[in-house]
């Protein structure tokens, strides 16, 4: 690799973000072109110059990195997008993979490892870090079932219950009655396979539905 490869940052850690960047910048024929604490930042940049590869968190202020990786991808097709995350779900793994990301990287990986991740997407391979490859082996019983689909309405009704409003509450504000919010919320449950309104919760921010 005689040419320099240009990298770019996106996480909503600064010191996250100083830690990479100085990893980066130390190895050679790779520099850091910028770094960015959200997705429109990137995008912005994006617009105006050209970035080899992307080191992309999951989870952004401004929304996250499954969808951030769709946006970088038909914009700048040719761009590399890895994933460097902290999240071990598998779904969130094949999530960003299938909008076109070129690998994912654990943050308790190596140096080794991401500079190994990044040649390797270089050449137009998968990268993972070794505990990755370890994940996507071993799919669970939900992973199998696929991720379910929501509609606007119930994805409105998640985000108000995640919120802590009561199903009046919520009837109010949307101009529903409270039955049609509660079949809603057991739609919810049923499709996530849970049994109250805490497990509905926890299960739709790991698979990133709110």
């Amino acid at each position: 690799m005689s040419n320099i490869i240009k990298l770019a940052v996106v996480d909503d850690h600064p010191i996250v973000i100083q830690g990479i960047v100085s990893l980066i910048n130390n190895l050679e024929n790779m520099y850091v072109v910028g770094s960015f604490q959200s997705g429109s930042a990137l995008i912005s940049f994006l617009n105006n110059n050209e970035i080899d590869i992307i080191l992309l968190d999951i989870m952004l202020p401004d929304g996250n990195g499954i969808e951030l990786c769709a946006q970088v991808k038909k914009l700048s097709p040719k761009t590399v997008v890895i994933a460097i995350s902290n999240h071990t779900e598998r779904s969130i793994i094949m999530q960003i993979l299938q909008n076109g990301a070129s690998g994912y990287i654990l943050k308790n990986a190596s140096v080794e490892e991401l500079k190994n991740g990044i040649e390797t997407a270089l050449r137009g391979e998968l990268a993972f870090s070794r505990e990755v490859i370890e994940i996507i082996a071993k799919p669970s019983v939900n992973d199998l079932k696929g991720r379910p689909k929501f509609t606007k309405r119930e994805k409105q009704i998640l985000q108000l219950i995640a919120q802590g409003k009561t199903t009046a509450g919520i009837a109010d504000e949307l101009f529903l009655s409270p039955l049609t919010v509660e079949t809603h919320r057991r739609n919810m449950m049923q499709k996530l396979d849970v049994k109250n309104s805490i497990e509905l919760i926890n299960i739709a921010t790991e698979q990133l539905l709110i």
